[in-house]
């Protein structure tokens, strides 16, 4: 029994069990209610949530596991998982793949799979297109719309630099190499309209051409400059037979 008078026990610290002399000291139900918390508590200070370190997983998102205990503050675990598909080690590698082959970069002014333009342009490592993979597919990003895949002349090289858009000086900083004649590039649709309109629009590849062009010119004015007019000619006519 404990009297007003007489002063009032202490707890033990969590981390550690009262000592026999300190329990004797105690009032019995106090004592055991201590010896309780401390027990409960000891075991939550020794307690470690478990750690997923996936190593198979390939694409990065964010997933949050939360453990909450009525002494602690919620845990939370962040590690990376593969939302997509999931690798076993034996399965072949998918990205491999996709790097190694070739990707669907959208269609062409046909309505077809969009063809190469130029992977090399002049021989200098360099692909062309907006996003330099040799294609001349567009984006949000692309404001130009580098859709047009022409074969450029000296006329049409001289006339783009007055106008001011310079085709012909290098600008290494851009992964441009600067073109000459008979180089293959992806040109914007609004530059070759300009250039259609000064009577110096040069020849160009109907299925390397991306479909954003037909926004800014008609199909056949196209046509009229196409270097592989009898290749897309064929292809229109195998589309016709199947509609």
């Amino acid at each position: 029994r404990i009297f007003a008078s007489s002063p009032l026990p202490v707890c033990p610290q969590p981390h550690a069990l009262p000592s026999t002399s300190l329990m004797a000291e105690l009032h019995p139900p106090l004592t055991l209610l201590c010896v309780l918390i401390a027990l409960i508590v000891t075991s939550c200070n020794a307690w470690s949530p478990p750690v997923a370190t996936p190593s198979s997983f390939k694409h990065r998102k964010s997933c949050c596991f939360r453990f909450r205990s009525s002494f602690s503050q919620p845990i939370t675990i962040t590690y990376i998982i593969n939302m997509s598909r999931l690798h076993m080690s034996n399965d072949k590698d998918e990205d491999d793949e996709e790097t190694t082959s070739s990707k669907h970069s959208g269609y062409n002014v046909l309505g077809t799979e969009l063809s190469c333009c130029c992977a090399n342009v002049g021989n200098s490592g360099i692909g062309t297109g907006f996003y330099r993979n040799g294609y001349c597919a567009t984006g949000d990003m692309d404001m130009g719309r580098h859709t047009v895949c022409v074969r450029v002349t000296d006329d049409f090289l001289t006339f783009s630099k007055s106008v001011g858009n310079d085709l012909s000086t290098p600008m290494r900083e851009y992964h441009f190499p600067g073109l000459k004649e008979s180089d293959i590039w992806c040109l914007c649709a609004q530059r070759w309209a300009q250039a259609y309109n000064a009577g110096k629009a040069p020849q160009l590849f109907l299925q390397s051409s991306h479909e954003k062009t037909l926004d800014y010119i008609p199909l056949e004015i196209l046509k009229a400059f196409a270097i592989d007019a009898d290749e897309s000619n064929a292809v229109i006519d195998k589309l016709n037979l199947q509609r």
